[in-house]
């Protein structure tokens, strides 16, 4: 998924237009802050939506394989085609997600599908074994709502950089910050959810209620409410931007 979404926001830069090469005049400016980014409220507030949406993504994305296996208990080999379904999903709505960037714009587009998500995974855990086209559905219908989270954030930072008038000369320093972003919530994830989980009882084969529980819980619910949160900061980034552009 961090591969396809590197693509994606490497063509929104070319469509946005590629930077030019470097002026004698630029050769000779001084060097960027490297804490140039944060200097800038909008920046922040832009960086803490898309932080706390991608823990959203990444902490199922850690624990699929254990759920899939122990709570839906089925075969190791059908693993892929749950995977498969998801990551296809979310690269055939891309053309949707375009569409309804067109018809409302960036901040709606991503709320929406932040909206998807949590309706999609709200129910994910309440099942349990024998339910393998339920959540089928469910991985198809996440993937989807992952199709936002492939367009519009990256959209949305490159927005932000021409609004800033740093376009040309600081936007490596903004990607150097979201790409590094982006694998804080993979590391964080990966590091946390296991041994949390484990002190909440649960350990990878077990078939132990008290542990399923918790493992259901940090599949499904813990995503929602980051998600939840994600886009309570992403209203309060829309309404402050709309009162910088007054």
């Amino acid at each position: 998924a961090s591969v396809l979404a590197a693509l994606l926001f490497m063509g929104v830069v070319c469509l946005r237009g590629a930077p030019q090469p470097p002026s004698a005049s630029n050769m000779s400016a001084p060097p960027v802050p490297v804490l140039l980014p944060f200097a800038t409220p909008a920046f922040r507030r832009l960086l803490a939506v898309y932080l706390v949406n991608g823990i959203a993504s990444a902490v199922p994305a850690s624990l699929v394989l254990f759920f899939v296996e122990d709570q839906i208990r089925v075969n190791a080999a059908q693993v892929p085609l749950f995977l498969g379904a998801y990551f296809l999903s979310g690269a055939l709505s891309l053309p949707l997600w375009l569409k309804a960037i067109k018809h409302f714009d960036l901040p709606r587009a991503w709320l929406f599908g932040m909206a998807l998500a949590v309706l999609s995974f709200m129910g994910v855990s309440q099942l349990g074994a024998g339910d393998e086209w339920a959540y089928f559905v469910i991985c198809v219908a996440s993937g989807t709502a992952l199709g936002a989270d492939l367009v519009v954030p990256g959209a949305m930072l490159n927005g932000l950089i021409d609004r800033l008038g740093h376009r040309g000369h600081a936007e490596g320093v903004y990607l150097g910050w979201w790409n590094l972003a982006s694998k804080f919530n993979l590391a964080l994830a990966a590091g946390v959810s296991l041994p949390l989980l484990s002190w909440w009882g649960y350990s990878p084969g077990t078939q132990d209620e008290q542990g399923l529980q918790a493992l259901a819980a940090a599949y499904g619910l813990f995503p929602c409410a980051l998600k939840l949160l994600a886009a309570l900061l992403l209203i309060a980034f829309w309404r402050s931007s709309k009162q910088d552009e007054a």
